[in-house]
């Protein structure tokens, strides 16, 4: 039997552009799979719930028309094909997260102690809108590790852009 879902049906003037462009990102940060024109869903939870309420609210205080549901899909073919969705679009963010991890080893200590703390919050936003952990989840967080774990290889010359990872 297909679990429950909770979704938000909206409707937002075309003008001023500003709130749906703040709609669009706050549902791409909650994770949200586009099930239809104005029609969202994630898996329902008090969490999720309560993100779509508040969305809702905003959209209603923009001048637009909103609802929150509790469905179930009618198939496990539909509910299927919801997660491989959502999974998809988290397989991507850990891709490029784990790019970016990559790329970044062969730069100095310092710049990759930046890039570290850059992509640990990166990580933690991806975890949290991660409903269906897809494969990349794990390679993403390898090369994080393996990133976190890089030295700077010793050099003989001394100079100011030199530094050298504590042991």
């Amino acid at each position: 039997m297909p679990g429950e879902w909770v979704l938000l049906s909206y409707r937002l003037p075309r003008e001023p552009s500003t709130p749906r462009i703040a709609l669009w990102r706050r549902l791409k940060r909650a994770g949200v799979v586009q099930v239809g024109d104005g029609l969202v869903a994630l898996p329902a939870d008090a969490r999720t719930r309560e993100q779509l309420e508040w969305l809702a609210e905003q959209v209603l205080e923009s001048g637009g028309t909103a609802g929150v549901w509790l469905a179930r899909p009618g198939t496990m073919a539909l509910e299927r094909a919801l997660a491989v969705s959502m999974a998809a679009s988290r397989a991507a963010e850990y891709v490029a997260l784990a790019r970016v991890a990559k790329e970044t080893v062969s730069k100095t200590a310092p710049d990759r102690a930046k890039v570290v703390v850059q992509l640990r919050r990166q990580w933690r936003e991806i975890t949290r809108r991660d409903f269906f952990p897809p494969p990349e989840r794990e390679l993403a967080a390898t090369a994080l590790r393996e990133l976190r774990a890089a030295r700077t290889p010793a050099r003989t010359a001394t100079g100011p852009d030199e530094y050298r990872m504590p042991q």
